[in-house]
């Protein structure tokens, strides 16, 4: 357990609003900190004295900040936030899916990468989602109850609670049993959402009986939705903490749908379901550290390698999204995805090439090959490393889509413990399919394994035989939770979001907001993003991005998108002057929130 030293005092409950009056002081105590607290930027971070946590739906967040109001750290703040979610957020929060969690302990000043991402079943197999013909069958892939891998976001959550909290599971659990059995109010954000899956849910008849009224229809905004099974289900987790989910009755009714719909997880997949410490792939940007998730997640890899290439331009003077600025950005994104499809893998299978990838002498060679006056053609751009990519794998024999709807939670405590953790099901909702009497979704992670070497999973990405199917293996993933620290060594920047395939050049650009363009966290979330990753060979951009832009980048030879679209949802806090905390829920999404410990009433 990790021991609070102190007891938070006792605060007084500070609107949000009072953080307008704040920015408006003209004193020498903010003077150091114009990019980050700044009266004429546009865009404003929530401010706080002590902890903050933010997420994609605010009802989780004051959730988490009540829990620091009681004197719990960041870790039983983020427990308690991802529980919130899978009541609050169905659609990416929950209890069978997985992801990763990057976890700084301020008193050991030590940084670790808890792995809690899905495993195949025993049962798997490399061509399981193949037809007669060979090819992938899409539908088997992404929306059968065999697309589901073991789930590990229950023994993560635990995990971390079990070896770095500080208050009692009950506390940390009880107010998303709460919501569960009393109900949450209804949002715009969820009732639309429903409603743009209700075709693909009302398939499943557990998952329309817990998302839908007995009659069929939607529930609209301002109605309260209960969700029994789901609270029963959570008390069992509870009462007998990682036991309360794989094993006992919420195993056997998970059992039971796998065995009533052809699926593939047994008992003894839910019992030997492991978590897994990794160490943080790190990297130094301008005299900071920027450390994110290892492999199975391809995000900490490849944001640390395209950091490696930039740094060797000045790209505050280039002008944030400039057409140089962007040239220089798709570049060393298609290089890296390039990489991505040859040699990220699960770890315990596949030799992945870390050191070698994120070398800045490799960094160099590759920066070296783009030409800065036009596009490279992804076609020809080939993985990089000179490396036998079959001389790679950790077994003999030698055969041996990622959803918008993940979601990113951020928390940081009084004492300086940082939490930054992703979390999915894959696509919205899953794979759509409810366990009956357990209420809660199944993950469809299996498809982000390569179902067919050099076949595009459902977010486009390609992979090959380093993250095809076998037993008890992880899927390679491009959740990037990412902490990056100031020149001093402390957690200066928490950050991470959704949006599978756009996730890391996300990261990558909030990051750069912040280190490289001197922007705070607010205006860091806000700004137009682009997204390339190589295959297909096409610029995607935000509304905001100039047309002029634009077109330089045509007459350039890149390949732009006709439509704007929507990138990522990042979940950051930056750390102010004197220990304070600066919290921004991206804006491009409804329903999200910062929540500062200071506006949480204390008891």
């Amino acid at each position: 357990m990790l021991k609070v030293t102190k007891k938070p005092s006792k605060a007084l409950v500070v609107l949000m609003a009072s953080f307008l009056t704040l920015v408006g002081l003209q004193s020498s105590a903010l003077s150091k900190e114009a990019a980050i607290i700044d009266p004429t930027a546009r865009f404003h971070p929530v401010y706080s004295q002590s902890g903050m946590v933010v997420s994609q739906e605010i009802v989780a967040s004051q959730i988490g900040a009540d829990i620091l109001s009681q004197g719990g750290n960041a870790i039983d703040a983020a427990v308690a936030t991802g529980f919130a979610l899978a009541v609050t957020l169905p659609r990416a929060g929950n209890l069978a899916g997985g992801g990763f969690m990057m976890i700084h302990l301020a008193e050991e000043n030590k940084t670790i990468a808890l792995d809690y991402r899905e495993m195949a079943p025993s049962a798997a197999d490399r061509d399981m989602f193949l037809n007669t013909q060979g090819d992938v069958d899409n539908q088997l892939a992404r929306f059968s109850i065999k697309s589901s891998g073991v789930p590990g976001t229950v023994a993560g959550m635990l995990h971390a609670h079990e070896k770095y909290g500080s208050l009692s599971l009950s506390k940390v659990i009880n107010p998303a049993i709460k919501l569960a059995r009393d109900g949450i109010l209804v949002s715009v954000d969820l009732s639309a959402s429903l409603a743009s899956r209700a075709q693909r849910l009302s398939k499943n008849k557990a998952s329309k009986g817990y998302f839908y009224k007995p009659n069929g229809d939607l529930y609209q905004p301002g109605e309260i939705l209960t969700q029994t099974d789901l609270a029963t289900t959570l008390k069992r987790i509870r009462s007998g903490g990682r036991a309360g989910f794989y094993q006992g009755k919420t195993a056997d009714l998970i059992v039971s749908e796998m065995q009533r719909s052809g699926g593939l997880i047994s008992r003894a997949d839910l019992k030997n379901y492991k978590v897994v410490t990794r160490q943080p792939v790190c990297g130094d940007y301008k005299n900071n550290t920027v450390c994110a998730m290892p492999p199975p997640s391809s995000g900490g890899v490849h944001l640390v390698q395209m950091l490696n290439m930039l740094e060797g331009w000045d790209l505050k003077e280039l002008g944030h999204n400039s057409a140089a600025y962007i040239h220089r950005l798709v570049e060393v994104m298609r290089r890296a995805y390039a990489d991505r499809s040859a040699y990220l893998g699960d770890p315990d299978y596949y030799a992945v090439p870390v050191a070698q990838i994120i070398d800045k002498k490799y960094a160099s060679s590759l920066r070296a090959g783009i030409d800065l006056s036009k596009a490279s053609v992804s076609s020809v751009i080939e993985p990089g490393l000179d490396i036998d990519i079959d001389s790679l794998s950790k077994r003999r024999e030698a055969t041996s889509k990622e959803s918008v709807e993940t979601t990113h939670f951020s928390t940081w405590d009084q004492w300086g413990n940082v939490v930054s953790s992703t979390t999915t099901l894959n696509f919205s909702y899953g794979s759509g399919i409810s366990v009956a009497g357990a209420g809660f979704l199944l993950n469809n992670e299996m498809d982000d394994f390569s179902a067919k070497p050099g076949t595009p999973n459902g977010f486009g990405l390609i992979g090959g035989i380093a993250n095809s199917i076998e037993p008890g293996k992880r899927p390679l993933s491009s959740m990037t939770p990412t902490i990056v620290f100031g020149e001093d060594g402390k957690p200066m920047l928490a950050t991470g979001s959704p949006g599978g395939s756009t996730i890391i050049t996300v990261v990558l650009q909030t990051i750069l907001n912040v280190l490289a363009f001197d922007m705070g966290v607010a205006e860091a979330s806000s700004v137009p993003r682009i997204h390339h990753q190589w295959l297909p060979d096409q610029v995607f951009f935000e509304s905001g991005i100039s047309k002029d832009t634009l077109q330089i980048l045509g007459t350039m030879g890149h390949r732009v998108g006709k439509k704007p679209r929507i990138l990522g949802s990042t979940q950051s806090i930056q750390r102010g002057q004197d220990n304070s905390t600066l919290g921004v829920s991206d804006p491009r999404r409804q329903g999200a929130g910062a929540v500062a410990q200071d506006t949480v009433n204390q008891q």
